[in-house]
């Protein structure tokens, strides 16, 4: 397996199915081959170990014929004809050399997986690990419970969690009222009753960041959780520099950790372009924790930006964004990337003791601009 600042087998070949679901005309075939390239990134082993000795693949969900075929050229010949020639008669070149531009600095799941088990990188191990602190649940646009997780979180081994659900002002996202909001912290009231002492839910919000910077919750209401999680959700495909937008978030007294920092996505958009410097420095003064949103479709920010914000003297937090309790595990291609950037556990929140926790909580919440 290739370092990932090079390409392994499972990028490559999920990047021919993704080419080639773009210049489709067929909206069955476009998404077939984009689920066939999200299950090769899935995959947590070489694809060439998928190969049975007659030369075809052993079964694999989401694959069918058409995109078997592309894989075994790939495989064969470290290209496909078959895609170049499907691009060039599309007349879509431009955009699918621009679309491959927005895939860098992606890890597969077996290039994570190499990245968990390696011996030579160091950073945080799965047993450094403490707790999650960005998911989702009903009250928001999550699939279960917070008691549902709650308990998966535990059964994963964690000390704690926090529930982030959206805040009011992102309605697509099915935004959690301030009248709901105190409803759920009563549900987070009753789990932390049944796990007093073994296990610990903390109260969160994910707040949207406004195209200025500022939240769409008011001081008062963000004074009511223990951890907010401020992201942007806007603007993501835009040219402007939106540095001053980000600054002003890091800067927002009571905001813990600033999430997904660019709200970049896989092959679609590369999103919000600022002087990340000047952000990480801004963030490293004010004590606000940079994220490395395990989502594979996201992981932002990635292990280089992680290394320069790691340089500026920025804390981290490495979260999975699940909105299930399957989508738990995306937290360690977090800690993947954590570990490819060298970041030491001192600096990760999520590897901190639940009481040095609550004193960053605290003096967060207290903060004021420096």
């Amino acid at each position: 397996m290739k370092r990932p600042d090079g390409m392994d087998t499972n990028s490559l070949v999920a990047g021919m199915l993704r080419d080639l679901a773009a210049v489709q005309t067929s909206m069955q075939k476009k998404w077939g081959y984009k689920r066939a390239s999200d299950a090769v990134l899935a995959l947590d082993s070489p694809i060439e170990s998928y190969v049975k000795a007659d030369g075809t693949l052993r079964k694999i969900a989401n694959i069918g014929p058409s995109s078997e075929r592309i894989i075994l050229e790939v495989l064969r010949t470290g290209t496909s004809a078959i895609v170049a020639e499907a691009v060039e008669a599309s007349g879509a070149g431009a955009d699918v050399a621009r679309r491959r531009g927005l895939r860098e600095h992606f890890l597969s799941g077996a290039q994570v997986a190499d990245a968990l088990t390696s011996g030579a990188l160091e950073g945080p191990t799965l047993a450094d690990y403490r707790g999650d602190l960005q998911m989702h649940s009903t009250w928001s646009d999550g699939t279960v419970a917070v008691a549902d997780m709650a308990r998966a979180c535990k059964a994963r081994g964690y000390q704690f969690c926090a529930i982030t659900d959206h805040s009011y002002g992102l309605p697509i996202a099915h935004g959690v009222s301030m009248a709901d909001l105190a409803q759920q912290h009563r549900d987070i009231d009753a789990v932390n009753r049944r796990y007093k002492g073994r296990f610990r839910v903390f109260k969160g919000i994910e707040a949207n960041i406004l195209g200025d910077g500022r939240l769409d919750m008011k001081p008062d209401e963000i004074a009511l959780v223990e951890i907010v999680v401020a992201s942007p959700h806007s603007a993501l495909r835009s040219d402007a520099d939106q540095t001053a937008r980000m600054v002003t978030a890091v800067s927002t007294p009571g905001v813990h950790i600033l999430g997904h920092p660019r709200g970049r996505q896989i092959g679609s958009r590369p999103g919000i372009k600022a002087n990340w410097k000047k952000v990480f420095d801004r963030a490293a003064k004010t004590g606000v924790a940079i994220e490395i949103d395990g989502d594979p479709r996201r992981q932002d920010i990635d292990y280089d930006l992680a290394g320069q914000a790691l340089a500026a003297g920025c804390f981290f937090a490495l979260d999975s964004d699940a909105h299930s309790p399957d989508e738990l595990g995306f937290a360690d291609i977090a800690i993947a990337h954590a570990r490819l950037a060298g970041l030491p556990i001192s600096r990760i929140v999520n590897c901190w003791p639940t009481d040095r926790l609550l004193e960053w909580l605290h003096l967060r919440a207290i903060a004021i601009d420096r």
